[in-house]
């Protein structure tokens, strides 16, 4: 666990950024951890980001960020979508925890979107379970049209499902609360699987604009 906790959402996020550029560069701090840093996570957690990202195994938040124990609260579920139970651990992260960052954190190819894809265009059927997170993903991908390449489908497809995401953290009475006050920080992001690096922040979605912007 880092001895100094951020004070901002703002140095937070430079922290996640600068932790992911050691690891692009295979150059992490974190690679070991000692008896006594685990032995300290028995006096409680800190975290200083908390991040929806999606289940894919290629996808470990606390790597692509170089990370130590106990500097991210992770929720994981396939597609980063929202449900009451991942509603439920942002409250708490918020509540209890008192991180000021958060992140939603798509990445490139995410199997997930592509079954969305093939659902909406191709009407595509999965087992029962997965159809249900496949709904959860379509009604945010309202601008992906299938004249695209499929490429450009698809990244852009990746980027609408992440503001999709935010979109419905933003519309609970209590993420328009906590933005309103200024102390809390929500972004996106898409993690590039080829290269490691984290390649867009897309927090320009908060004042209604689908922009994008890289991380710097």
């Amino acid at each position: 666990m880092s001895d100094d906790r951020p004070a901002n959402a703002d140095e937070a996020l430079a922290r996640l950024m600068e932790g992911n550029t050691r690891f692009v560069r295979g150059e992490p701090r974190f690679a070991r951890q000692s008896a006594t840093t685990l032995s300290e996570m028995v006096m409680g957690q800190h975290p200083f980001a908390t991040i929806l990202g999606c289940s894919d195994s290629r996808v470990p938040p606390e790597l692509l960020f170089d990370a130590n124990f106990g500097d991210l609260f992770i929720i994981r579920v396939a597609g980063n979508v929202m449900s009451p139970e991942v509603s439920g651990s942002l409250q708490y992260a918020g509540t209890h925890l008192q991180t000021q960052l958060f992140m939603v954190l798509g990445h490139e190819g995410c199997g997930a979107v592509q079954a969305a894809l093939a659902a909406k265009f191709q009407r595509a059927q999965e087992r029962s379970h997965i159809q249900a997170l496949l709904r959860n993903i379509i009604p945010g991908l309202e601008d992906v049209g299938p004249e695209l390449p499929p490429q450009q489908m698809m990244e852009r497809a990746v980027e609408s499902n992440i503001r999709w995401s935010m979109r419905q953290i933003l519309e609970t009475a209590e993420g328009r609360a906590r933005m309103a006050e200024g102390r809390v920080k929500l972004v996106g992001a898409v993690y590039e699987i080829a290269t490691g690096r984290v390649l867009h922040r897309l927090d320009e979605v908060l004042a209604g604009n689908t922009g994008r912007r890289g991380f710097c």
